[in-house]
């Protein structure tokens, strides 16, 4: 099941350094980013062996989450937190502000083998796309 971490930040007058450190199984082996998504979802799938972990830098986004038994909605708008999907959490990131940017780290690099994107049956957004974008 997914996880919201709060990520270790040191605040001094010259700004804030927030460090992300231990956070994800066998290290990191893929970095991305995403911005200028608009209203449009992204993602909706889960993964056979990825952990990845979303951070969102600036902005905010919401992350609707289902894991096959519990779903769950969080709103990432502070960047010092950190939220986990372990490979079972099927997800639709969405609701993007303007000025998002969706920091993503896994630590396994790119490949296609590792997607499923049948949701869960009984997933709410899935059952009801229109709220995806919605407020």
């Amino acid at each position: 099941m997914a996880k919201l971490y709060q990520l270790k930040t040191y605040s001094s007058e010259s700004g804030h350094l927030t460090v992300f450190d231990d956070i994800l199984p066998g290290g990191i082996k893929r970095v991305f980013y995403i911005y200028g998504a608009g209203v449009q979802p992204r993602a909706g799938h889960r993964h056979v062996q990825t952990v990845n972990a979303l951070i969102c830098l600036n902005g905010s986004c919401r992350v609707y989450n289902h894991n096959g038994k519990q779903e769950t909605t969080y709103y990432l708008a502070d960047p010092q937190q950190c939220l986990v999907l372990d490979p079972e959490d099927w997800h639709i990131m969405d609701e993007f502000t303007n000025d998002a940017v969706l920091l993503v780290v896994s630590n396994h690099p790119y490949d296609p083998a590792d997607y499923i994107y049948e949701p869960y049956p009984g997933s709410r957004l899935v059952d009801e796309p229109v709220l995806l974008c919605t407020r």
